[in-house]
């Protein structure tokens, strides 16, 4: 999947399930101060994650995961993993 589509995906859901103000997400904001998900949000986060891409996202992804951008580029290498 084109990083353009993914980036076009996520920005979508967040902000329609998250209410996120689109004008706040950009790759090189913070994603956790951003969109100031508490630990139910993340949960949610996986399942729309899952649903749309047919990947999961555990702790340890979400740990390494500061901006955007990481958000992005995590997502595309669990694609790029489960297609190969």
């Amino acid at each position: 999947m084109e990083r353009e589509k993914i980036v076009a995906i996520v920005n979508n859901f967040l902000v329609n399930e998250f209410e996120v103000d689109g004008d706040e997400i950009s790759n090189e904001a913070n994603l956790k101060t951003t969109l100031g998900l508490d630990s139910l949000d993340y949960i949610d986060m996986v399942v729309v994650i899952e649903s749309n891409f047919g990947v999961k996202l555990g702790e340890t992804d979400f740990k390494k995961i500061i901006t955007f951008d990481d958000f992005y580029s995590t997502i595309e290498k669990k694609i790029a993993e489960k297609n190969a």
